[in-house]
């Protein structure tokens, strides 16, 4: 790129935005665009090359399967939920028509801590976000309680040191993401000197 500028080069960043899950239809990615997505994806900071992340896709009628599952086990939960609660639950993963699971692989390791781990994952989920707005889709990235749950943990078919960094719910707009105020990045910066 070198007619470009630095903020041609910042561009793409600076148009990052979250597409809520209600507004994002099909067309999804198909195989070879997410495989090239997550090609991109991956290229994140791993501390020991330990590849702490893996991924599982939920698409088709499995989104409205895991539905289902979810809104009975919100009923599980909280016997007293509400209807609307539970019709939430139901349509969590059946809005977009691909969600991307981002699974933080934290197994016991000597040398590099979990905290760096859980990040390269994170970071992955961001990546992810990025990739799709470069191929024209909209993308949000939720967790929700089904993120923090053993039970859906179970259905997901995770293991027991892996955890959900994400759900990264991925379609084509059906608006144009709005933007919203972002920080000023001067009132958050400070310089550490000795004393």
């Amino acid at each position: 790129m070198p007619d470009s500028t630095p903020e041609d080069r910042l561009a793409c960043l600076d148009r990052r935005r979250s597409t809520p899950a209600r507004h994002l239809a099909e067309p999804a990615p198909d195989q070879p665009t997410l495989l090239r997505m997550l090609a991109s994806a991956v290229r994140v900071p791993d501390h020991g090359k330990r590849v702490p992340f893996r991924f599982i896709t939920v698409r088709g009628d499995a989104r409205h399967v895991l539905g289902e599952r979810l809104a009975a086990r919100s009923i599980e939960r909280d016997p007293a939920a509400s209807e609307s609660t539970v019709e939430k639950d139901r349509q969590r993963f059946s809005l977009a028509p691909l969600v991307v699971t981002v699974v933080a692989r934290l197994g016991p390791d000597a040398q590099i801590p979990e905290q760096e781990r859980l990040l390269s994952a994170g970071s992955v989920c961001f990546a992810l976000l990025q990739a799709a707005q470069a191929f024209g889709h909209g993308a949000t990235w939720l967790t929700g309680w089904p993120a923090y749950d053993p039970v859906v943990h179970g259905w997901l078919g995770l293991e027991a040191d892996e955890r959900v960094a994400g759900f990264i719910h991925i379609g084509t707009p059906t608006l144009e993401a709005p933007e919203r105020e972002r920080p000023d990045p001067a009132t958050l910066l400070t310089e550490w000197s000795p004393t």
